[in-house]
């Protein structure tokens, strides 16, 4: 169960509005219909900023990976994301993850956010 994602960030944002560093423990489950598949826990500690233009943040750390029924393993795991304010009310975002062994995975996340 080897799911992350992350896209690269607004880099080139500038003078920052917030700034800021930060903990994020994630846990993320997957089921198949009603078979719970398993979970992964992040432990990340992360780095956000932004200003009225966009923001970015980037994060990383451990991630207990834990099938159901099978055996727990740790791995080094971590993000980049951002988005970017295109009007008023609407923004793009994305995010880029990546988790390291002997094989890497990586993940992409991209979406258009809406506000009403």
């Amino acid at each position: 169960m080897k799911f992350f994602a992350i896209l690269p960030a607004v880099a080139f944002l500038a003078t920052p509005a917030i700034a800021s560093p930060y903990v994020n423990v994630e846990n993320n489950a997957g089921f198949s219909g009603s078979n719970f598949n398993g979970h992964a826990t992040d432990f990340h500690l992360g780095y956000e900023s932004g200003n009225d233009v966009g923001s970015y943040y980037i994060q990383a750390g451990p991630t207990i990976f834990a099938p159901d029924g099978g055996e727990e393993e740790t791995k080094l795991t971590g993000k980049l994301g951002g988005s970017i304010q295109a009007t008023d009310r609407v923004s793009v975002y994305g995010e880029l993850s990546a988790s390291f062994d002997d094989v890497n995975d990586y993940g992409t996340k991209v979406g258009v956010k809406y506000n009403f």
